[in-house]
């Protein structure tokens, strides 16, 4: 049997014709689609499965960032695939070239083996890309604002523009990276990364591997930079390029971190947005 958890929310609604597709994929085989939406915890399916029954999941980056969080610790042996179908991607735009992907179907057991944990709130989620603090957090909270009254589709580069040009406000942040602590100004971005992408399809930390068996997440700050400098940085950002601006950006590999700003400040954990945040903390080992 193929469990097929199906989020006919994403991407405006326009996920549930994937329902057919996949029915054309797997024809010939017995399938049953499960509404994600319409459940509490994937795990309460899953821990009936038999061993030789496959699990795909079907949606964008949220649906699949749910879906960990609800299965990891149940440690699953069944052939795992992700069919995406969502307008977040950046976990696709990370591991493309990494597996062969066949019928959109991306096989998904390694890259839920391990998984970082964010701390926020007083409550633990695991994430599949990074956690997004700063303009990023601005940017989600913003596009929140925009799906709820509007049926266009949400433009983060031209919100993130607006932010850059006064919408957003730059905090003041301490972050300790494994034990060790330093003060920063003018914090635009303080996110912590497992993936390479963020932000529909900005590469903010390109040397992070999300595979890597050091366990090590990757800690970005982007501080003490004008408006316009940042601005003229940003369009970097999409090919990574920016990280040659170490005058304002340090990345640092690592297992634990911790960041906390002077003033509350939207974040989000893989497209999820959390509003009035002062700190979190990442935990990879």
């Amino acid at each position: 049997m193929i469990y097929i958890f199906l989020n006919k929310l994403s991407n405006n609604g326009k996920a549930a014709e994937a329902q057919s597709q996949l029915e054309k994929i797997f024809a010939g085989e017995q399938i049953k689609f499960i509404d994600i939406t319409g459940i509490t915890n994937a795990a309460d399916s899953c821990k009936m499965l038999e061993p030789e029954d496959k699990i795909v999941i079907a949606g964008g980056d949220g649906t699949l960032s749910r879906f960990a969080n609800d299965i990891y610790e149940l440690h699953l042996k069944n052939e795992i695939y992700f069919y995406t179908c969502g307008s977040g991607n950046d976990f696709l735009n990370d591991i493309h070239e990494r597996c062969e992907i066949k019928n959109n179907l991306v096989p998904m057991n390694a890259f839920l083996q391990s998984l970082p944990v964010v701390t926020l709130n007083g409550r633990q989620h695991y994430f599949i890309n990074g956690i997004g603090y700063g303009i990023d957090g601005y940017c989600c909270e913003e596009g929140d604002r925009v799906r709820r009254n509007s049926d266009k589709k949400v433009n983060y580069t031209a919100i993130a523009i607006k932010g850059l040009l006064g919408k957003f406000k730059p905090r003041n942040a301490t972050v300790t990276v494994d034990g060790e602590t330093r003060e920063y100004k003018k914090v635009w971005l303080a996110p912590t990364m497992i993936g390479r992408f963020f932000g529909g399809g900005m590469m903010i930390t390109p040397d992070q591997d999300r595979l890597n068996t050091e366990h090590v997440v990757s800690s970005c700050v982007v501080h003490d930079s004008s408006k316009l400098k940042t601005l003229l940085i940003f369009p970097k950002i999409f090919k990574g390029k920016h990280v040659s601006h170490t005058d304002i950006v340090d990345i640092k590999l690592c297992h634990e971190v911790r960041v906390e700003f002077d003033k509350p400040c939207a974040l989000q954990i893989d497209g999820e947005t959390y509003l009035d945040v002062k700190y979190y903390s990442v935990s990879y080992h």
